[in-house]
């Protein structure tokens, strides 16, 4: 099974992914390829410069990219293969793509209140205010039609976060 994890900027998806993958070894993390500096903190993922994105895009590499926020987002094709249940951190707007090469895709989309997301947002320190203030008014931003996802309300602690992802990764009604 495929999960894209998707939602705004500040929401925790990476703490409460990380969590989840602690508690869970069988869960597989694919590492983004991504046109930002490596040392630039937050997630683990491939820093490249977008030339070298550009080139692999080209050569087929990803089976799902997108531009957000100024950058390149990179999932690469051979990281979807992985056994186990395979999680990524998707964007909202490249979710059609996604579900069209991934009709089983089952999304989580994890979201907090716009004070909190503002509050994460600002501790990171990665983005100026002008960035900061774009990334919240994008956080409304709508799932595309026909997309239902399992919402992840991420506004309490890390650890109550990652119960509610466990939980809307392995369902008690059994759905997976």
């Amino acid at each position: 099974m495929i999960f894209a994890v998707v939602g705004p900027s500040g929401a925790g998806k990476d703490t409460l992914i990380a969590g989840a993958c602690a508690l869970y070894p069988e869960l597989q993390l694919v590492r983004r390829v991504i046109t930002r500096p490596a040392d630039a903190g937050g997630e683990d993922f491939e820093g490249v410069t977008e030339a070298q994105f550009l080139r692999r895009r080209a050569m087929g590499e990803f089976a799902l990219d997108w531009q957000a926020h100024g950058l390149w987002y990179g999932i690469p094709k051979q990281h979807l293969t992985a056994n186990g249940p395979i999680l990524f951190n998707g964007s909202r707007a490249a979710l059609m793509a996604a579900m069209a090469l991934m009709p089983d895709l089952v999304v989580i989309l994890v979201t907090a209140p716009a004070e909190v997301l503002a509050m994460r947002l600002a501790a990171r320190g990665r983005e100026c205010v002008e960035d900061v203030r774009a990334r919240l008014e994008r956080a409304g931003f709508a799932l595309p039609d026909g997309i239902v996802p399992r919402i992840v309300v991420n506004d309490s602690s890390p650890d109550i976060g990652v119960a509610r992802f466990l939980a809307a990764l392995y369902p008690p009604n059994g759905k997976r």
